[in-house]
């Protein structure tokens, strides 16, 4: 099935209710160590947006994108930034 998580059944318990007693406090050492995860933040971040593709056109586009070796929706960017340009 698609979109369901190991343990689906599973009910979310608040987080005052798990033990999170076996778990040792961080050191300043590891503190000084940890890095943010995630990705880094800039002033060019992209926004999300909701788009219609018919299977057909985004099967192509996965497979154009998987030949070039990126991600479909990184080579639909560039797609619509090229075609952008040009009407510009």
């Amino acid at each position: 099935m698609r979109g369901r998580r190991a343990g689906g059944s599973a009910k979310p318990i608040p987080d005052s209710q798990i033990d999170f007693s076996d778990i040792p406090e961080a050191t300043d050492a590891q503190l000084k160590r940890a890095r943010r995860v995630g990705r880094p933040t800039s002033g060019m971040a992209k926004q999300l947006i909701a788009i219609r593709l018919s299977p057909r056109l985004l099967s192509q586009l996965r497979k154009m994108a998987a030949k070039q070796g990126k991600p479909y929706q990184s080579l639909i960017h560039e797609l619509l930034e090229k075609a952008a340009s040009k009407a510009a």
